[in-house]
């Protein structure tokens, strides 16, 4: 009974070892994050300051402002 529940335990802690190995990112990974979420910042940066976007931002700070209480 012993070598069972020594075995079970010995797998176990194999397991969580081989999962802790293969739980973060590499540096590649991280990189290629960081460059996705500065080129999506970017394109919604453009966006909400286009023209359009920023007159109805404009419109709706104002109806807000204006509205009474």
């Amino acid at each position: 009974m012993d070598q069972v529940v020594r075995a079970r335990l010995r797998a176990l802690a194999c397991g969580m070892r081989a999962a802790r190995r293969d739980a973060g990112m590499v540096t590649s990974e991280y990189a290629m994050g960081i460059i996705a979420a500065v080129a999506f910042a970017v394109v919604l940066y453009k966006v909400v300051t286009s023209g359009a976007v920023s007159a109805e931002l404009q419109s709706i700070v104002t109806e807000a402002l204006d509205a009474r209480m």
